[in-house]
Parts: C-alpha cells; structure tokens; sequence
C-alpha cells in the first residue's frame, strides 16, 4: 500500500482524527472506509446503515415512506447502534441484530425517500455526532464533512460517473434482484437527483474536501489514494 508501514499499527488514543468521506451511491465509500477503518487503526462509522435501519423500521410500521411528521414520530421511539464487527459494522435496530436484512435493494431505496426529511436527517445527525464525538474515526455518507463533523481533520469527496457506478452497484446486487444495468443506473440516476438537489444538506462536496474522481480507477488505486491522503494528514502536510 501508499502509506507508510508505521501507519499499519493503531494509531495512539490520543490522536482524536476524524475522516469523513462523503459522495453519491455506488461510489465505494463503504469499500474505502472499511479499509482506512483497518489500516489506520480507527472505528468505521457507516451511517449509510442507520438510514437503512431506520428504513427498515419504517417498513415494519407500515408507514408510508412520504409521511414526514409519521416518521419523525417513529423516530421517538426509535434507537439505532452500531457496533464494531470483524468485516463490518454490526448494526442494532432497537436492540435487534439487523445487519442481514439491510442490505437489499428495497431498504436501500427506502433509505433514499426518508433520509430527504430535515427532522430525520437532524436526528441522524445528532446520533452520528454522538458516536463520533470522542475522534479516532472513519465516517461515510453524504453530508458527513459539510453537516455531521465539518471540523472534520481528513475530508474526501468519492464520485464516480454514473453509468460506471450503476455497473458497480448491479454487480454487487447478483442473482438478487432481477435487474437489468440499463435499470439500475436509471434508479441510482433518480437517488443522485434527490441527495443533490433536497433543501436539507444536499450532497456535495465540502470547500476544504479532497475531490477522489474514481471513474478509471481501480477499488486498488482508489484505496491506495485514500490512504496517501490520511497518510499525509497524519505526517502533517
């Protein structure tokens, strides 16, 4: 890798770093944070699952996912953890394990329609502030550098075309569901629409943000490079 080897050993608890990575769907962010979480020593916070897992409750509640002042309510008596894991975040939906049943294509476009709801998007704030209050973490999502922590040390901004992300993202889906790409880059067209242009922290890049174009990249290169930016970070450049 690009960094140095001292880097690969946890980094001291005084050292309170906070790297946020923020960018639209399907442009790696989660691959990125999961390995800078591992190489640099530090807590991967994906808020990406929060979304999910608030979504997934919604569901459950059979609200409709328009229903701003029904969600809001929802969110009351909602409590939302992440844990650590040995690849990924465990995530804990009122207690409950739900790690396996967030990652399908209908929480995740759920998660788009109410993560557009100002009450919602400050709640979610609120909790990823709490959890990352004391540093030593990697964040990612969409507003993480701008909203969540702009005093962010280490910001990076991930995009990607989106026709090579829609490919990346029908990849990842398989056999599940049935899909065709022309499909999948038209639904993850829509999401870019409505993260870019909602009235409540819509994506963007933050002014003081490392701009990460990973369109002819490799998941290799696009690590390596994300490393070269902490690593420089740390060394104080």
């Amino acid at each position: 890798m690009s960094a140095d080897e001292s880097f690969h050993n946890p980094l001291d608890p005084a050292w309170k770093i906070v790297v946020a990575i923020d960018g639209p769907a399907g442009a790696g962010k989660s691959s990125v944070a999961r390995h800078l979480a591992r190489h640099f020593g530090l807590l991967n916070l994906e808020t990406g699952a929060m979304y999910r897992a608030f979504a997934l409750r919604a569901r459950r509640a059979g609200l409709h996912l328009d229903d701003s002042a029904s969600l809001e309510g929802l969110s009351a008596e909602t409590a939302i953890r992440l844990e650590p894991g040995e690849e990924d975040n465990r995530v804990l939906l009122d207690g409950e394990d739900v790690t396996g049943l967030i990652r399908n294509q209908t929480v995740t476009d759920a998660a788009s329609r109410v993560s557009v709801f100002p009450a919602i998007r400050a709640w979610m704030v609120r909790l990823q502030q709490q959890m990352g209050a004391k540093g030593g973490v990697v964040m990612e999502g969409r507003d993480i550098g701008t909203v969540v922590f702009p005093q962010a040390q280490v910001k990076i901004f991930l995009d990607a075309a989106p026709e090579v992300r829609g490919m990346r993202r029908y990849e990842q889906l398989g056999t599940e569901p049935a899909q065709q790409p022309e499909e999948v880059i038209r639904d993850l067209r829509a999401r870019d629409e409505r993260d870019r242009n909602r009235a409540d922290s819509p994506l963007k890049p933050a002014t003081d943000a490392v701009l990460l174009d990973s369109t002819r990249m490799t998941l290799e290169q696009v690590v390596s490079a994300a490393e070269e930016i902490v690593a420089q970070k740390l060394r104080g450049n």
